[in-house]
């Protein structure tokens, strides 16, 4: 039976390229021959919507409640395997709160997707009860971050958030690497911020970076992944790049 390898996409600020990394790193990685479902974990479910899934009949919420199987609710979509999210995760997150073991569902839940080669959760823009299952049920991290003087702070939190979770739940998780997004070769302070983080943070950061690109903020809009969207453009490059490093380290 095939052990999928987990991998939790954090960032607990909103608007950090968390959900096109978690698409587009995943389309990538689809492309070259692996099996990839993605975990919409986020109340806002921008994943589902980026890939045109509007009104699914099943949502993750459904699984958390018992009322589906994970394999029930999955959708497919260029190749690329969905579990759908809803604004019902928000319900889920506070009755999780006062359950035992809360932290271990959605690992449970996961136990189901034996099928595939990779799992990317794109998990809500808070360090929350939510991203806990995700981190719990990871092996892998991977933070994608621009390069902002304020998202040094919020590094700080996600790792120490990491950390914990490593002492109390999950031994097993390691941080994979950032993924520098957003990246805009124009200004000084981008690659100012890089310089920093690569002299003063001790996790790897991966060489491809993901530059600024208009079509990759047009792609949602098409219901694709930038692969699909527009395969010549930068955008598809750079997480062709990003998934070529992936799988070589």
């Amino acid at each position: 039976m095939m052990k999928p390898k987990v991998v939790a996409v954090i960032n607990q600020k909103g608007g950090t390229g968390k959900t096109t990394t978690t698409i587009n790193l995943g389309s990538a990685l689809s492309k070259r021959g692996k099996k990839v479902l993605l975990v919409d974990l986020d109340p806002q479910s921008n994943l589902s919507y980026s890939l045109a899934v509007t009104s699914p009949a099943a949502t993750l919420a459904d699984v958390f409640l018992g009322n589906k199987a994970l394999l029930d609710i999955l959708l497919e979509k260029d190749g690329l395997w969905i579990a759908p999210g809803s604004n019902e995760l928000v319900d889920i997150e506070i009755s999780l709160v006062t359950q035992p073991e809360r932290e271990m569902f959605l690992k449970r839940i996961l136990a189901e997707a034996t099928d595939f080669d990779y799992v990317l959760i794109d998990c809500p823009p808070s360090l929350s009860v939510l991203t806990l299952n995700a981190l719990t049920a990871a092996e892998e991290v991977l933070i994608p971050l621009q390069m902002e003087v304020l998202t040094l702070q919020g590094l700080d939190q996600i790792l120490n958030t990491v950390e914990k979770v490593q002492n109390a739940f999950n031994p097993q998780l390691k941080v994979r690497g950032i993924v520098v997004v957003m990246f805009d070769v124009r200004r000084k302070l981008s690659q100012e911020v890089l310089d920093y983080l690569r002299t003063n943070v001790k996790e790897n950061i991966f060489n491809s970076q993901i530059r600024l690109n208009v079509k990759l903020a047009e792609a949602p809009s098409f219901g694709q992944s930038i692969i699909d969207y527009d395969p010549s453009s930068k955008g598809a490059a750079d997480y062709g790049a990003l998934a070529e490093e992936y799988l070589s380290v």
